[in-house]
């Protein structure tokens, strides 16, 4: 059994819990961003005087228009930082492309900026989950953000007057890569590949079903291959692929044509229709530029990712960056309002997962990056195969265990059964045929006749029957086949109306 089913040992009375903060219906009855199961509320302040700290792991809080939110971060001098901010306006908000952004920094105590990531709407007024990470990168060229202290994480939200002015919930996560033996200098190696986009992944027109989630921390699993959901318009779905060191995803999400022949010059055009967007393991964006325009005619967003290479995070090739950890990549499909006049009640969408490049061996971490979240495990790879969520993949190792159990108590109680109504049977047979209260020794099958003296059993210590452990089977007369000689205590009736095993358990 898989090493996660341990971690699911400690939860088995929680087994059918469902993670993260119950799915909302937002405007159009769509659903909201799920977070994080046991995210901490976090309090972001206006001065990073007295900005809240946060450790490795997932916060909220909330961020108005045109606000600014501090954060302390504590790192010290050898591992990288990655810390990022997701923004989760709901569905069928009011955004303005390009204005309504967010920016989020890393700065350190003397007001040096280390690290910065800032991304906007492009989806000709759609909302959608909009997220970036800021990394402090051991090895970089900035020597003043090398050194451990305090740190400060600032998130920023623009927007124009004429946009919501509502707050927006967002979502902080911050994880810590270890380094490297003999430092950074060791994954600067140069890479070169080629940057001209493959055909699409062809194969089995049927696909596997997968259906997508709300966010970061339900998207859907998915390995290389051809996989279908449905979404509806104005909707967003996550999915995520595991993607090793040296490997790059080559990937198409697509439409099909609208039904009833709503196509050409007389069909509605939508610009910005389709939208494919890729962050990487710390979500930190890979690329959001990849809307497909629509007329009626089948259409596809693809993607062509640079392999993945600990050394892109030292480069600034657009895209590139962060390409820099192994782990789950993260893929965002969203689906334009204003497709609602071709599809009212949703969309067929088509996903084509392409994994290009065998795995190359991982850095020389002084840590568990895996552990850390940068790195792909054999459990990764089957979970993407299953096309499981996070939450499906821990409650099925979970019901494994309880089965495991059942099945291990049931079988005691069966083989304790199974040893009773044998002995009960045997201890039948000796009464029907007129047996002795004690089997004759060794010395009795010598030629010794010993007197016959019946047991006694002090009224204090009756033997009592155990469901749990059943008695040797009573060997047959002297002369039988097999007959081991000695002496066998008597068993205890069974008292009228006990049962032979104890209650039954539910599981």
């Amino acid at each position: 059994m898989r090493t996660r089913c341990l971690a699911a040992l400690a939860a088995l009375c929680a087994v059918a819990a469902v993670p993260g903060t119950a799915v909302a219906d937002g405007a159009q009855g769509l659903p909201e961003y799920r977070t994080a199961e046991g995210a901490e509320a976090v309090e972001g302040t206006a001065s990073s005087a007295n900005a809240e700290s946060i450790e490795p792991g997932i916060y909220t809080d909330s961020i108005g228009r045109g606000e600014t939110r501090y954060y302390s971060v504590t790192l010290d001098a050898t591992s990288t930082a990655f810390v990022s901010a997701v923004a989760v306006p709901k569905p069928g908000t009011r955004v303005d492309d390009y204005s309504d952004s967010l920016d989020v920094v890393l700065e350190d105590n003397d007001g040096n900026e280390c690290g910065s990531g800032d991304v906007s709407f492009t989806g000709n007024g759609m909302a959608y989950p909009l997220g970036n990470h800021a990394t402090r990168r051991i090895g970089a060229d900035d020597l003043q953000c090398q050194r451990g202290g305090p740190y400060f994480l600032k998130v920023e939200r623009g927007g124009k007057a004429t946009s919501d002015p509502g707050r927006w919930p967002i979502e902080i996560r911050y994880m810590s890569e270890p380094g490297l033996k003999g430092g950074a200098s060791a994954g600067r190696e140069p890479g070169s590949w080629s940057t001209a986009t493959p055909a699409p992944l062809t194969g089995t027109a049927a696909g596997k079903e997968a259906r997508g989630g709300t966010g970061f921390n339900d998207a859907r699993s998915v390995a290389e291959g051809i996989w279908k959901d449905r979404i509806r318009p104005g909707e967003t779905r996550f999915f995520r692929v595991p993607v090793d060191w040296g490997q790059r995803l080559n990937l198409s999400a697509e439409l099909p044509n609208a039904a009833g022949g709503q196509q050409g010059v007389s069909a509605p055009f939508i610009t910005e229709a389709l939208g494919l967007t890729v962050y990487n393991p710390a979500r930190g964006l890979v690329d959001d530029d990849n809307f497909a325009a629509y007329q009626g005619k089948q259409t596809a967003a693809t993607l062509f990712t640079a392999p993945v290479e600990y050394g892109n995070r030292f480069r600034t090739e657009t895209g590139v960056p962060p390409m820099c950890v192994a782990g789950w990549y993260y893929l965002a499909v969203s689906l334009h309002p204003k497709t609602e006049a071709f599809f009212p009640k949703g969309a067929d969408l088509t996903l084509r997962v392409d994994v290009r490049g065998e795995p190359k061996a991982a850095p020389r971490y002084r840590g568990d990056a895996v552990k850390a979240g940068f790195g792909v495990s054999d459990e990764d790879r089957e979970m993407a195969e299953q096309g499981q969520t996070a939450a499906e993949s821990e409650r099925s190792d979970s019901r494994q265990l309880v089965a495991v159990a059942g099945f291990g108590a049931g079988t005691v109680l069966l083989l304790g059964l199974g040893a009773w109504t044998l002995a009960a049977r045997r201890r039948a047979a000796g009464a029907a045929a007129g047996a002795p209260d004690r089997v004759p020794s060794a010395v009795d099958t010598a030629g010794a006749q010993q007197p016959h003296v019946p047991h006694q059993s002090h009224p204090h210590h009756q033997p009592q029957a155990h469901p749990q452990h059943s008695a040797s089977p009573r060997p047959q007369q002297p002369g039988g086949p097999g007959q081991q000689p000695g002496p066998y205590p008597p068993e205890a009736p069974q008292q009228p109306g006990s049962p032979p095993y104890g209650p039954s358990q539910g599981w």
